[in-house]
C-alpha cells in the first residue's frame, strides 16, 4: 500500500488496516517520506494525489480499484471486493472517489484540528501554548495590518520578511494544539493585530517600527516565562519536554530578532506619543495573553 502519511485522513485509514490480519501479506510505505523507497518510475507527486496499491505480480491498481484489491487481501473485507465484481459498481465507486478528492483538503484540515499535539505538553503550560497560538495568530494579523496600510517600501520589505517567519510559527504552535485546545476568541485577536498593524502604519514607518518593538519586547518576556517554567521541571519530566522548549527558544529567537531591527530602523527615542502608544500596545499585550490562557 502507497500512501500519504502526511495526510491525518489517510493515517487514521492505515491504523485501522495495520490492526487486521491479512491473507496475504501487506506492505505499508509511506510516500509522503523523501526517503521512502518507490517503485521503479513512479512518480512521487502522483502517488501522493490518489491511493495506490502495487500487487505482487508489479502491476499498480489505483483509486477505487486499488481499494478492491486491498479489500479482497482483508478478511471480512472481501464481501466490499466481490460487491466490487457487480458491473458498474467500480465506476461509480471511482466517481465517488473522485469527488472525495476535491473535498479532502478541506477534511484534511478539519482532521488536523482534531489531532494530539506533536510533542509532549504538560497540563500546566496548555494555557500558556493556547496564549502562544493566539498571540501568534494576532501576530499574523498586525503585518498584515501594516501591508494594508503602509506604502513605504522599506516597511512593506519589513512586514512581508517578519509576516513569512510569523506564519511558520503560528504553523509550529498549531500543531501543538487540537481545535478545542485552541483560544475561542481568535476573530477578535485578530481584528486586534490588524488594527495594531494599521493603525501605526498611518503614522509613518516610524510607528510601525516603535510598535513592533514594543510588541516584540512583550513577547520576548513571554517565551522566557515558559522556558524558565519548562526548565524548573523535574529532570525526569525535563527530557520529554526538550523538544517543547527548543521549538519555544526558536520563536522566542526570532521574535528577538524582529525587536531588534525594529529598535534599529526606528532610528532614534520616541518621542512622548509613542512612548505612551508603545507602552498601550504592551499593557494590551499582557492583558490579551491573561485572557487567552483562559478562553
Amino acid at each position: 500500500m502507497l500512501y500519504d502519511g502526511a495526510c491525518p485522513l489517510c493515517r487514521r485509514e492505515i491504523a485501522l488496516y495495520r490492526g487486521l490480519t491479512a491473507a496475504r501479506p501487506l506492505a505499508f510505505v509511506d510516500v509522503s517520506n523523501p526517503s521512502a523507497a518507490l517503485p521503479p518510475g513512479a512518480d512521487r507527486a502522483r502517488l501522493l494525489a490518489r491511493f495506490h496499491v502495487l500487487r505482487a505480480d508489479g502491476s499498480m491498481a489505483d483509486g477505487a480499484r486499488g481499494f478492491v484489491a486491498l479489500w479482497a487481501a482483508l478478511p471480512g473485507w472481501r464481501w466490499l471486493a466481490r460487491l466490487a465484481a457487480v458491473p458498474g459498481v467500480t465506476s461509480l465507486m471511482e466517481l465517488a472517489y473522485r469527488v472525495f478528492l476535491h473535498l479532502r483538503p478541506a477534511m484534511q484540515r478539519v482532521a488536523g484540528a482534531f489531532e494530539p499535539p506533536s510533542l509532549h505538553i504538560p497540563a500546566g503550560l496548555r494555557g500558556e501554548l493556547r496564549s502562544d497560538h493566539a498571540g501568534e495568530t494576532g501576530a499574523v494579523w498586525i503585518y498584515r495590518g501594516v501591508l494594508a496600510v503602509a506604502r513605504d517600501a522599506g516597511v512593506r520589505g519589513f512586514a512581508r520578511r517578519h509576516l513569512a517567519t510569523e506564519l511558520e510559527h503560528l504553523r509550529l504552535v498549531t500543531a501543538l494544539l487540537p481545535w478545542p485546545q485552541r483560544s475561542r476568541l481568535l476573530v477578535p485577536w485578530r481584528l486586534a493585530g490588524f488594527l495594531t498593524g494599521a493603525l501605526p502604519a498611518l503614522a509613518g514607518p516610524r510607528a510601525v517600527y516603535e510598535t513592533i518593538a514594543a510588541v516584540e519586547t512583550f513577547v520576548d518576556r513571554h517565551y522566557q516565562q515558559q522556558l524558565d517554567r519548562i526548565d524548573a521541571l523535574p529532570a525526569t519530566e525535563g527530557a520529554a519536554v526538550a523538544p517543547l522548549r527548543a521549538l519555544l527558544a526558536r520563536c522566542q529567537a526570532d521574535e528577538c530578532e524582529h525587536r531588534d531591527e525594529a529598535t534599529a530602523l526606528s532610528g532614534r527615542a520616541p518621542g512622548l506619543f509613542l512612548r505612551a502608544w508603545s507602552a498601550a500596545v504592551g499593557a494590551g499585550s499582557a492583558a490579551a495573553v491573561a485572557v487567552a490562557r483562559r478562553v
